[in-house]
């Protein structure tokens, strides 16, 4: 199970990155491009579950280089690792910190700021 100290010590190792709050989030860029960031659920969010419990918070929302990768990494069957309609046709993702792993975490997050960095050179 990760913390939001452990997407904090990850975000610590990665050379550019800033944190800052643009839409009243937290959220991390690299070059100036969100790459990962806070995303409770919306109350249209929790509407659209219907009955179903949704994943807990906390979730982390994480960039991808495209809608491939986007489709890749929720095959991959990473524990914690989901999406909501709401990110349909968005390259990006969610994950539950209270499902995941941290090694996991470590590699999600580090690749989410790769595909982020490498469209700023």
């Amino acid at each position: 199970m990760a913390t939001w100290a452990d997407v904090e010590a990850v975000m610590a190792g990665l050379e550019d990155v800033t944190e800052g709050e643009p839409h009243g989030r937290r959220t991390w860029l690299v070059n100036g491009r969100a790459f990962a960031w806070d995303r409770p659920y919306s109350k249209a969010d929790l509407k659209r579950f219907g009955g179903v419990p949704p994943a807990a918070e906390p979730i982390l929302a994480l960039a991808t280089a495209d809608l491939h990768e986007k489709e890749a990494i929720l095959a991959s069957g990473i524990k914690g690792v989901f999406t909501i309609e709401h990110f349909n046709g968005y390259k990006a993702f969610l994950v539950e910190l209270n499902a995941v792993g941290k090694r996991p975490l470590r590699t999600l997050v580090t690749d989410a700021y790769r595909s982020q960095r490498d469209k700023t050179r």
